[in-house]
């Protein structure tokens, strides 16, 4: 895709369909199980719908695209995408590297199902990524990382990973391609949930694995036949259907994080902010200098449980939620889950309400002074 183009540009052309008289411009969905076969027995590309199916085609095609790589594997979810490439690229005998300050269940299925497989598995926050990854075989690196946004310099860590012919994979969800582009910076994978930002509207689970490395990509193409996690045509449909719009609700989306984390960096109800963009947050310099944007979640501290309910109580825009990335902006109080955060820590994702009234809107829920 031609590099002069913006992100709504290449959302856009992400889905661009041949020009063939009489043809639908928009992609159509294809559900299918079975489909016709020749009868002399000849390979065919489709024949059964867990192996192949077009509606799968056109999206991975797209999301290649936007993440500037060769070839893209989708599944059933962003956890079906982490295990399965996990599974297919952590050996026993490997030492993987997983965040301890990301995705909390990333961190369960390595100590749960790889390590008493014979994986060595080691955590390590964004600031000790690049030290971690000096002895491992596989760092799975997660920036920014969920909840707390913290930044891993991945040029600085593929340079470590590279020689050493370690395999790099970067969640990259919060950034999404249009924020990031790992691939560039030197990662050998990219694995993301599609549920959040590029889906957009709470209605379907997705996500995929992106890279140029064949020999993975055919591994994980065998495991997705056999493992059976494979995202259904209509849902992957529904994710075409919504990347044309990424480009235009990420940038309202990060609009919005930017106004919202100005706001309460100073607001007296609020004990700290983290988001990427404020030039005061720890992991801006780090974040200027790889991120194109800095994304449309941020966290805030409050003064306990309580007050988070009472944010989501008192608003009429935040709808409490666990997800992220949607339309409609959010909060979700992390503890709640396991994450190693305080009491009263959470991740507000905005949606694409109109920045004033987003601002005003939580302003008046936190209440008076």
């Amino acid at each position: 895709m031609s590099a002069p183009y913006g992100d709504s540009t290449r959302s856009v052309k992400a889905v661009d369909s041949e020009a063939i008289p009489g043809a639908p411009i928009a992609p159509s969905p294809t559900p299918a199980a079975a489909y016709h076969i020749p009868a002399d027995e000849d390979d065919t590309l489709d024949s059964y719908g867990r192996r192949h199916n077009p509606t799968w085609r056109r999206l991975e095609s797209g999301l290649a695209q936007l993440e500037g790589a060769s070839a893209v594997v989708t599944f059933a979810s962003g956890m079906a995408a982490v295990t399965s490439l996990l599974r297919a690229v952590a050996e026993p005998g490997c030492t993987l590297v997983v965040p301890s300050d990301g995705y909390y269940q990333v961190r369960a299925y390595a100590h749960e199902y790889l390590a008493p497989r014979g994986v060595t598995v080691v955590e390590a926050g964004c600031a000790q990524m690049c030290d971690a990854a000096r002895d491992a075989d596989v760092v799975f690196a997660e920036t920014p990382a969920n909840p707390a946004l913290d930044v891993v310099d991945l040029h600085r860590l593929a340079m470590i990973c590279r020689p050493r012919g370690a395999l790099l994979i970067v969640d990259n969800t919060t950034a999404t391609p249009l924020g990031q582009q790992p691939l560039a910076l030197g990662a050998d994978l990219v694995v993301a949930s599609a549920t959040k930002t590029l889906a957009g509207h709470h209605d379907l689970l997705a996500g995929y694995v992106a890279g140029s490395r064949p020999e993975v990509i055919e591994r994980l193409q065998r495991e997705r036949l056999l493992g059976g996690s494979i995202l259904g045509a209509f849902d992957a449909w529904l994710v075409l259907r919504s990347l044309p719009t990424l480009g235009l609700r990420f940038e309202r989306q990060c609009q919005n994080a930017a106004a919202v984390a100005l706001m309460l960096r100073s607001h007296p109800r609020v004990r700290s902010v983290r988001y990427p963009g404020l030039p005061d947050d720890p992991s801006h310099p780090i974040a200027s200098r790889q991120m194109r944007r800095f994304g449309g979640i941020v966290s805030v501290e409050l003064d306990g449980a309580q007050a988070v309910h009472d944010l989501v109580r008192n608003s009429d825009l935040l709808v409490g939620a666990t997800s992220f990335g949607g339309i409609h902006s959010s909060v979700d109080r992390r503890a709640r889950w396991g994450d190693p955060v305080p009491a009263g820590f959470a991740r507000l994702s905005m949606g694409i309400e109109d920045t004033e009234d987003l601002l005003s809107d939580i302003d008046r829920a936190l209440g008076p002074v």
